[in-house]
């Protein structure tokens, strides 16, 4: 074999092994490629993607039109999750709590009534107060009777309505009737804010001891009339995370836009006050 033909072979066969080196290599790192990709689609897949699912919430009936709205902004930040709420008076409320309906999140109209449901060991951490709601008399558009004062609403002639006295509004209702030694006879105890409100919106009463955000959230239906006894019965409104909750997270989460800047606006907005 000449020189040059050994030199040409040897040239060939160093190709020859840098080919088959480079196809290992090459091999070898598609390999660890795949595997780190798969470690990473794995750590992924078990990573959280958010709070999801359905959040139970049981609130006091005043508080209707402010948490709707939370509501829908809650779900909106964060897709995948459902707002459902029960309002009515919060003494019921508490009374279903208590006794076992599946909620996540109770907000009471008073320290009173979330007390049933702490004592009972159903909340899970302590209560916070998150705002606070003061009593306004609602009179028909107009306010045709003239109503000025609270001690207006004793007249005979005036068919008043007030809130159970085990709901909070008609505990703060008697409490400022008791702190300026009035007697008010209704022609009707109602079993919760709303309801009481609704006798004057229906021209079936002529005024109503009720919040001044209840008030508010009725507009033109009805006429406000403050009156200064009201500063003596100011509620506070306590928020819990119940301890039987089937979603802590959203429920934790949902509390904490209440209590947030942007809740306590929509709230403000509402015509609550700063707790």
């Amino acid at each position: 074999m000449t020189r040059t033909a050994r030199r040409n072979r040897r040239m060939s066969q160093v190709i020859g092994v840098s080919a088959a080196a480079l196809l290992a290599l090459s091999a070898c790192s598609s390999s660890d490629s795949g595997s780190a990709g798969a470690s990473d689609a794995s750590a992924s897949g078990s990573a959280p993607d958010g709070i999801s699912g359905e959040v139970t919430v049981f609130a006091a009936a005043s508080l209707k039109e402010s948490f709707t709205a939370l509501g829908e902004q809650f779900e909106k930040k964060n897709p995948g999750t459902k707002v459902t709420f029960s309002f009515g008076g919060s003494d019921a409320l508490a009374a279903s709590i208590t006794g076992g309906a599946p909620a996540d999140v109770f907000a009471s109209a008073s320290p009173k009534t979330m007390k049933i449901v702490t004592d009972a060991g159903g909340a899970s951490g302590a209560p916070a107060t998150f705002v606070r709601n003061q009593l306004e008399i609602a009179t028909l558009p107009g306010n045709p009777d003239k109503v000025a004062s609270l001690k207006d609403l004793t007249a005979a002639d005036l068919k008043v309505v007030l809130c159970d006295k085990a709901v909070p509004c008609g505990a703060a209702a008697q409490k400022a009737l008791d702190a300026s030694r009035l007697k008010l006879t209704p022609v009707s105890y109602e079993e919760d804010v709303k309801a009481a409100l609704n006798k004057v919106v229906l021209k079936e009463a002529d005024a109503a001891v009720v919040y001044q955000t209840d008030v508010k959230a009725a507009g033109d239906k009805v006429e406000g009339v403050k009156f200064p006894e009201s500063a003596d019965a100011v509620n506070d409104y306590p928020i819990a995370l119940l301890k039987e909750s089937k979603n802590t997270d959203a429920a934790r989460a949902f509390i904490a836009l209440v209590q947030s800047a942007q809740g306590q606006k929509v709230l403000g907005a509402a015509g609550f006050l700063n707790p």
